[in-house]
Parts: structure tokens; C-alpha cells; sequence
């Protein structure tokens, strides 16, 4: 008897890959195969003198291979840890305000429009095409207090083949936009009924997140009820108290006891006021952390504004000689790959090349028509990759794939 059939590969590409691990900010492997099964998984990643010996395991032909650019390499598709898509309305204005002031002023009165679906259809649309096409592979999004409108953020996001956690929001205080909150009993059922129904979809790539707003937002009443869903039903929670800026060392020793991982917003940070995040203090006491984009106090929802405004952050702490050593361009790369992957629990899944994980990636030309950065004769190989992290954007992100399929360009019926 023969050995058994090997399964079809859906994509077969040779050329480099740039990839982080915990062991390595980034590793670019030149001359590489790479395997994505019908599965969406990746079984295998060889150097390309292998090709041989893969082709007879795998019963490919050298036709099959698609063979990048010298210039061309893939990397593992972006995670924003923390993004609100109903805020994406007005992102990239309104950005005058410290934080409480600017919830009251802007926030509040424009996520009270969600209970119009076709209003929260146009914006979650347009949000969800934005971030993919910006590299967003992965998203964890906050919607509003609508329980419909929510729902209805998670078909979007599934119907363009996005990863994504969805949050309703459950916020029972709000003296200053009395309109917008629900009761304590309210915002509970609403979250069962959101997370009942969305689960019922079976989604493969969209998951619910139950997603209290923040402390002065919620009673200590509704944090524990939610506290205790979340616990029964195992559903990850999520909650602006993500930004950190202002924990204790005691406080980080607590969310490394208890897994508790940080979305880095350093947009939002800098924008709203909110404080500088000392990253080299987090990551030396062990907590998770990733980077988000925190549209729309943050203003951008490119996830590499968020790699750069994290270098920047980070340098303040070398300038003010509180750090010796700032932020790499190579350990922000990390942070929005596989970090991110870690902050959300789903680092055996996605983050990065290894096989067995779903192909989350992104083909990059740096040399695109309209590319917003020249190369020259001179640069190497790490200059390019450089140039794209500080210079490049969805120009230079030719392709996007989410476990193995690919999702930009858009197809016509999205």
C-alpha cells in the first residue's frame, strides 16, 4: 500500500519572509518555500534547496510556485489590540481635548447614533475595508452600547474575511450624556444576548469580547457581573483601562501574576493627553503587550503609525535618562505581530511563520508605482524592510491573506 495522499497546498511561494519569534525581534529568511494547505495552515517553511525533496512529499511541480520579486518579501499580517470602529466616523479630527473632555464633547454624542443600523452599516464598512487594507489582519474592536448594531459589526468583519474579536459595549454611568448608557440589569442581558447570538453565527474568525467601557464608566455591580459571564462562559474581556500609561510596578507584578496583557495605543496617548507608556518597564516586568491603534483618539487606523508612534514614546524615556536603551524598529515589529498575537490569546494560531499556524500575511513591494519611499542602489535588504516599517503604507501592501485566503485586493461582492 501506498503512503497516504498528502493534502493539495493552496499556496506555494519562494522568496523572503520576515518574521518575529520570541526568541528573535525579526528573522528574514531569504530563498524560502512556504506551504499554506487548503486548511489555510502553513505546512512548511524550507529553504528553497529543498525544493526536491518537498516537492516529492507534497506532489507539487515547479509551475506551482509563485516566485516574489528580488525586491518583495511577506510578513506576518498586523493585531490592533484596541481600536473603536463607531469612533472611525471622525477619526483624524476632534483631536483637541484631554481624554474625559473629549468623550463627553465628541465621543458619546456620536456613538449615541449606532441605534440607526444603516448609519452603523456605512461606518463599519468602511472601517473594517480601511484596516485590512492598511494590514490589519487581526482586530479587537470596541462597537457601542447597541446590541444590533454590534451584531452587525461582526457580519461585516466576517463578510470581508477579517480575525476579529467584537465588544458590545456595557457602560451603566454616564452623567454627562445621561442618553447614552444602559442599567446595570440592561447591560448585562444585552452582553448574554450579544455573545448568545454571535456565537450562534459560527463565525470562524470573529469572536465576542465581553467589553466593559472603563472604571468611571461602569458600577462595581456591573464590572463583577460581567466579571463573573466572562469567568462562566470562558469569553475574554476587554477594557479601556488597556492603555497603562500610569500602572505602578505593583500593578504590572499583578498583571503578569494573573495574564493580564496591555494594548499600547501611543497615538491616542500623545493626542488625548493621557500619559507615555514606559514600554521597557512593562516588557521588563513580563506583561503581554501589543500595539493598537485606538482610532479614533488615535488618529490613525494604519497599525504602522502605531510602530512608529511607539518608537517615539519610548525614545522619551532615553531623552528624559530614565531608560538607557529605547524601543527597536525590530522589537515594534515584534509588538505588532506576534505581540499582538499574545495579548489576545492567540499566539498558537497566528503571529508569525511557524508551521501549523493559519496564514495571516502580507505580501509588501516596496517598489510599488506609487510607492511613498524610493530605494537606491545602495540599500540592503534590512534598509528596505526600514523604509517600509518608517515610510511605507497600503500602497506597498500589494496582498492580504487571512488563514491562507486572500482578502485584499476585494473581491467584487464585498
Amino acid at each position: 500500500m501506498g503512503s497516504p495522499q498528502k493534502p493539495p497546498l493552496a499556496h506555494l511561494f519562494k522568496g523572503t519572509f520576515v518574521h518575529a519569534s520570541r526568541s528573535s525581534p525579526m528573522t528574514v529568511l531569504h530563498g524560502h518555500l512556504l506551504g499554506v494547505g487548503d486548511d489555510g495552515r502553513i505546512v512548511f517553511l524550507e529553504q528553497a534547496d529543498q525544493q526536491e525533496q518537498l516537492a516529492k512529499k507534497w506532489g507539487f511541480k515547479a509551475s506551482d510556485i509563485r516566485e516574489l520579486s528580488n525586491h518583495e518579501f511577506f510578513m506576518p499580517g498586523m493585531v490592533d489590540t484596541h481600536i473603536h470602529a463607531p469612533q472611525y466616523a471622525f477619526a483624524g479630527s476632534r483631536i483637541d481635548l484631554p481624554l474625559l473632555e473629549w468623550l463627553n464633547t465628541y465621543t458619546f454624542p456620536t456613538e449615541v447614533k449606532y441605534k440607526d443600523n444603516d448609519f452603523a452599516e456605512e461606518v463599519y464598512t468602511r472601517v473594517v475595508r480601511r484596516t485590512l487594507k492598511n494590514g490589519t489582519t487581526t482586530a479587537c474592536y470596541f462597537a457601542t452600547i447597541h446590541t444590533a448594531a454590534s451584531l452587525l459589526l461582526a457580519e461585516i468583519i466576517d463578510k470581508f474575511g477579517q480575525r476579529a474579536f467584537v465588544g458590545k459595549v456595557c457602560m451603566d454611568l454616564n452623567e454627562f450624556v445621561p442618553e447614552y448608557k444602559e442599567s446595570t440589569d440592561e447591560s448585562v442581558k444585552e452582553t448574554e444576548r450579544f455573545v448568545r447570538e454571535l456565537l450562534e453565527k459560527k463565525y470562524q474568525k470573529v469572536q465576542p469580547i465581553v467589553t466593559p467601557r472603563f472604571g468611571p464608566s461602569c458600577t462595581e455591580e456591573l464590572l463583577s457581573r460581567l466579571g463573573d459571564f466572562a469567568k462562566a462562559h470562558d469569553i475574554h474581556v476587554q477594557t479601556v483601562m488597556a492603555h497603562g500609561c500610569h500602572l505602578s510596578d505593583e500593578e504590572l507584578k499583578l498583571f503578569s501574576l494573573r495574564g493580564a496583557a496591555i494594548a499600547h495605543c501611543p497615538s491616542s496617548n500623545f493626542m488625548l493627553c493621557s500619559g507615555i507608556l514606559n514600554i521597557q518597564n512593562v516588557l521588563k516586568h513580563n506583561v503581554k503587550i501589543g500595539l493598537g491603534t485606538d482610532v479614533a483618539g488615535g488618529y490613525s487606523a494604519s497599525m504602522l503609525d502605531a510602530i512608529r508612534k511607539s518608537m517615539s514614546a519610548s525614545t522619551v524615556f532615553q531623552i528624559n535618562k530614565v531608560n538607557e536603551t529605547g524601543l527597536t524598529l525590530k522589537e515594534a515589529f515584534r509588538l505588532a505581530t506576534l505581540g499582538g498575537s499574545q495579548v489576545l490569546g492567540l499566539d498558537a494560531v497566528i503571529g508569525n511563520f511557524e508551521v501549523g499556524k493559519e496564514f495571516d500575511a502580507l505580501l509588501i513591494n516596496p517598489k510599488a508605482s506609487d510607492s511613498p519611499f524610493d530605494l537606491f542602489a545602495a540599500d540592503t535588504f534590512e534598509d528596505i524592510i526600514q523604509k517600509f516599517l518608517y515610510l511605507g503604507d497600503d500602497r506597498n501592501i500589494n496582498e492580504v491573506y487571512v488563514a491562507g485566503k486572500q482578502v485584499v485586493p476585494f473581491s467584487s461582492s464585498v
